[in-house]
């Protein structure tokens, strides 16, 4: 079948909002830092989970290759269509979620959510606010990342220190197989023994082995109130314990602790006109959120909470200064700096990116390690490190800022394999909360046993044996 009668017939199916022709998609075609770039034959739109079976039927039955498509906010090429294998002549048509947006339910009792995976997270948090609860994964791109991508990625965030990755926040899905037949699995047991979870085997796929549709998420008691400290570091090394501090000193209120580094801030206040917290300047700075959970006393007590532990931290001499947002003002000015510290938009040019994680308490030694590994390779080079160090994620990258780019680039690849090996060697993963997509899929079978892998491509035969859903992602080649 010719691309045009494909047209015709998805428009038949869908109606004529849900074809989009290829001259019409070239956003959806490069992800938004601009790394990576595909083709397809054009966009199919779909806006019930029926249809996006029907579609997934008319694919299967004129050998079409299926690439599904959420907000296009992924940092690791997942979503835009890989460069076809060599033999695989087939097309590709991304499928875009982005009609599926329905909020189907709000269960205050059971605490869920249930919701088209066009949703984004930003709708999410609103809704459950709405409903005086807490949807917690949250992250930059909250208001264009969808629901149906951070479920397949995993993602995770600012809130994971206390409420866990996206798996901890789904109990049930509905996916459409490669074969066109959905599995109803919306259900929202917290527990439920009775076989395979198989829910778990979409969480984190990346697309490969079904397409999200729906899904039944978690709520949380909402916060009474929530209040940010920023502190400056006496040294990286007194990070450990004073991250052991910070949850030891008040139990269960501990929400998010950051790691942000003196050159982050400093070209953040420069682009973005951000306020410097404190008046004193040091290598490295945390900040670190407290939550109140109940009203009355508890919201008083947050700010004493947070007193007491700076007080602490300033005479065990883990920190040089410390202060707490007083204002809304104050406190937007912090997440501002936090949000905009991605080493792309502050510095702009090539760098060497790592989304990486490590055992918490390692992560002094694992900088120290990396900062010498990088200059060794690449002489003058920027390291630029900061995180969720709550849950020993680190966003990792290396950049020559103000000079020629060039010598990073010729030494790119000789400095991922040598920063690969460092992360195993810390036992850690080079993929924490972007998942593998097409630019770790490769690398990542230097963390992989063969036994791991084996299974890997197992489940990837078993449910799509065709390779029709997202080939050339994730999964590394046989």
């Amino acid at each position: 079948m010719s691309n045009s009668r494909f047209a015709d017939a998805v428009r038949r199916r869908l109606g004529a909002a849900g074809w989009l022709d290829r001259s019409q998609i070239d956003a959806a075609l490069v992800d938004f830092r601009g790394v990576f770039t595909g083709e397809a034959m054009g966009m199919a739109r779909p806006a019930s989970t029926d249809e996006v079976a029907a579609l997934v039927q008319l694919c299967v039955e004129h050998d079409v290759a299926i690439v599904t498509q959420g907000g296009n906010t992924g940092l690791s090429g997942g979503a835009i269509p890989a460069t076809p294998r060599s033999g695989d002549a087939r097309p590709r048509l991304v499928v875009s979620m982005s009609r599926m947006r329905a909020i189907e339910d709000v269960n205050i009792e059971r605490g869920t959510i249930t919701a088209q995976a066009g949703v984004t997270v930003e709708e999410l948090q609103h809704c459950a606010a709405e409903a005086d609860r807490l949807f917690a994964p949250d992250w930059g791109a909250r208001g264009t990342a969808t629901l149906g991508g951070a479920v397949s990625t995993n993602a995770g965030g600012i809130n994971v220190v206390k409420h866990g990755n996206m798996r901890e926040h789904v109990l049930g899905l509905e996916v459409v197989l490669a074969d066109g037949r959905v599995w109803d699995g919306l259900r929202s047991l917290p527990k439920d023994n009775s076989g395979f979870d198989l829910k778990q085997l979409f969480i984190s796929g990346e697309g490969t082995v079904g397409i999200v549709t729906r899904a039944v998420v978690r709520m949380h008691e909402r916060p009474a109130q929530q209040r940010i400290a920023f502190a400056s570091l006496s040294s990286l090394n007194a990070l450990n314990e004073l991250m052991a501090l910070a949850r030891s000193a008040v139990p269960g209120a501990l929400s998010a602790l950051e790691l942000i580094p003196e050159v982050g801030v400093a070209q953040v206040v420069e682009k973005f006109g951000v306020r410097r917290p404190l008046g004193i300047v040091s290598d490295w700075y945390v900040l670190i959120r407290y939550d109140a959970m109940r009203g009355g006393d508890d919201v008083a007590r947050v700010d004493d909470d947070l007193t007491m532990l700076l007080n602490r931290a300033l005479d065990a001499q883990l920190i040089t200064d410390g202060v707490i947002a007083g204002t809304d003002a104050q406190e937007s000015n912090l997440w501002v700096m936090r949000d905009e510290l991605t080493a792309t938009r502050s510095f702009g040019g090539f760098g060497v990116k790592y989304d990486l994680a490590i055992p918490p308490d390692r992560i002094a030694a694992f900088v120290e390690r990396a900062d010498t590994l990088v200059s060794t390779v690449v002489p003058g080079a920027l390291s630029f490190v900061f995180g969720h160090v709550g849950d020993g994620n680190l966003h990792f990258t290396v950049l020559t800022p103000d000079v020629d780019d060039a010598p990073l680039i010729r030494a790119a690849s000789e400095l991922r394999t040598k920063l690969d090996g460092l992360v195993w060697e810390f036992n850690g993963t080079i993929s924490a909360e972007h998942g593998l997509g097409r630019e770790l899929r490769e690398r990542v079978v230097g963390q992989k046993s063969d036994v791991e892998l084996d299974l890997m491509r197992r489940i990837k035969r078993a449910l799509d044996p065709d390779d029709r859903l997202n080939p050339g992602v994730m999964l590394p080649d046989e």
